[in-house]
């Protein structure tokens, strides 16, 4: 049975910046830079612009990473999409990646694979392509996690708790096959619906008729509560915390390794505070953790990806080392690995 390893990675970000002050003086957000940087450590974000989309952003990242792998497009044999914010309700954004890569004119009609699980969506996705190439299924598997957060977000005093934390970007990743005794060594999944209501932006509800409430001309609208993001920031923290500790321990023990064991760890980037705390908590030296949400802001299945690109490019991540990724979000759900480099 072959091994899975990471042979390619690739990131992008939309090149508009929005600083922390971009907030209260181009939107109105009553903040600051400092009330933000405190509670998070967020500088700045990316925002696209009006008329880009998950997909769009995916596709940079996609050929960086492909290249990166020393592949062809061709050479792919699965695509994963992982995102919270895709294009519409449906299709999933995968087969618009698909498309915008051009899979298609070469007559190359690749399985499309949508992962919805918001910031543990890129663990999900990495888990799926995992198996299917230890199995054989495929040689090479495209994971994806992108996410245009911008265009659903309430950008007003009354949103400011969650507006201040999100950004938009794409990570991607290449999983191969090897004989080496290298890449992905264990995976750890975990979900809690009990929760799922906490963090949640429902949007539209399908148990109603019609799902979208409509006026009198047939035009449906949709309330702030529904229509924006909302979440209890201290049970999130909390079980953030409990989730992304036990998760890790979980996988490390798999394993049988120890914090000692680990050379870097790529931990989600929701909130820099989060990551601090559990780092002081389990007695890590600063300088294994590898964190870049001081510039990108939250990037919901895109941290990860990107995470390993921009550690890779700044030689912090090198092969042979172990890697320990983790990841907590809406659902709530949470993932951990282990990676051989």
């Amino acid at each position: 049975m072959p091994n899975a390893f990471i042979s390619g990675t690739g990131f992008y970000a939309p090149p508009r910046v929005v600083t922390n002050d971009d907030l209260r003086t181009s939107y109105g957000l009553d903040t600051t830079h400092d009330w933000i940087v405190q509670r998070t450590g967020i500088e700045e974000r990316r925002f696209a612009e009006e008329g880009v989309g998950s997909a769009d952003l995916a596709v940079p990242a996609a050929e960086m990473a492909i290249k990166s792998a020393g592949l062809d497009k061709r050479d792919i044999g699965l695509l994963i999409f992982c995102t919270l914010s895709p294009e519409h309700c449906f299709p999933g954004s995968g087969v618009f990646l698909q498309r915008k890569l051009g899979f298609c004119d070469a007559g190359h009609f690749v399985p499309a694979l949508d992962v919805r699980n918001q910031c543990s969506g890129f663990l999900y996705g990495l888990s799926v392509a995992n198996a299917m190439v230890r199995s054989g299924t495929y040689k090479h598997v495209l994971v994806v996690g992108a996410e245009t957060h911008s265009a659903a977000l309430d950008l007003t005093t009354r949103g400011r708790q969650v507006a201040s934390l999100f950004g938009d970007g794409a990570g991607a990743v290449v999983v191969s096959a090897t004989e080496e005794q290298r890449g992905v060594r264990s995976v750890y999944l975990g979900a809690d619906g009990r929760f799922a209501e906490v963090l949640c932006q429902k949007v539209w509800d399908i148990t109603k008729r019609p799902f979208i409430p409509q006026n009198e001309q047939g035009i449906g609208q949709v309330s702030p509560e529904s229509m924006f993001a909302h979440m209890d920031g201290k049970q999130v923290f909390r079980h953030a915390v409990e989730r992304m500790v036990g998760s890790l321990m979980q996988v490390m023990a798999a394993e049988q390794l120890t914090l000692k064991d680990i050379d870097l760890f790529l931990f989600h980037q929701a909130n820099l505070r989060i990551n601090q705390y559990i780092q002081q908590a389990i007695g890590a030296p600063e300088e294994k953790f590898f964190n870049n949400i001081m510039r990108y802001g939250n990037t919901t299945a895109a941290t990860l990806p990107s995470l390993m690109y921009e550690a890779e490019q700044a030689g912090k991540l090198k092969r042979g080392m172990k890697v320990a990724m983790v990841a907590f979000g809406s659902g709530f759900t949470w993932g951990s690995a282990i990676l051989e480099w």
